[in-house]
C-alpha cells in the first residue's frame, strides 16, 4: 500500500507525479527543483542557492511526514554542469550529518525548466 505525501511548504509537481510516497516505511521523495514555492521562480544566486532551495524544499516534505534530513537514507543528484560539483557539496553537507546518507551525483544534459541542480531522496521511518 502506498501513500502520497504532499505539502505547500514545497512546489507542486509539474508533472503527473506525487511531492514524495510512502510504501512500507519508506518515503519517496521526487526530485526537487530550486523552485522557491512562493514565488514560483527558482532561487537566485547560482548552484549553491539552487542546491539549498533544492533541499529546502525536500526538507519541507519530509516534515510533511514526520520526518527529518537524519531520515533521510540515499539522495541523488543531478546536475547541469559537473563543474559545480564542489559548489553544490558545500551546501549540500550543511544539511547531513554523520552517517551520511548514500549519494550518487550525476551530470545531465538539461534538466526540467533549466535548472542547475535537481535532488531526490528516500528516507526511511
Amino acid at each position: 500500500m502506498k501513500k502520497a505525501i504532499a505539502t505547500a511548504a514545497a512546489p507542486a509537481a509539474i508533472g503527473p507525479y506525487s511531492q514524495a510516497i510512502e510504501a512500507n516505511g519508506l518515503i519517496f521523495v521526487s526530485g526537487q527543483l530550486p523552485i522557491v514555492p512562493e514565488k514560483g521562480e527558482f532561487a537566485e544566486g547560482g548552484v549553491q542557492a539552487q542546491t539549498r532551495q533544492s533541499l529546502e524544499n525536500m526538507k519541507a516534505i519530509l516534515a510533511e511526514a514526520g520526518l527529518t534530513m537524519n531520515d533521510v537514507v540515499k539522495t541523488t543528484v543531478f546536475l547541469a554542469d559537473m563543474g559545480d560539483f564542489g559548489a553544490m557539496n558545500e551546501v549540500y553537507s550543511t544539511f547531513f550529518e554523520a552517517p551520511y546518507p548514500a549519494r550518487c551525483a550525476y551530470a545531465v544534459k538539461t534538466l526540467p525548466k533549466n535548472a542547475l541542480v535537481e535532488i531526490e531522496c528516500i528516507a526511511a521511518r
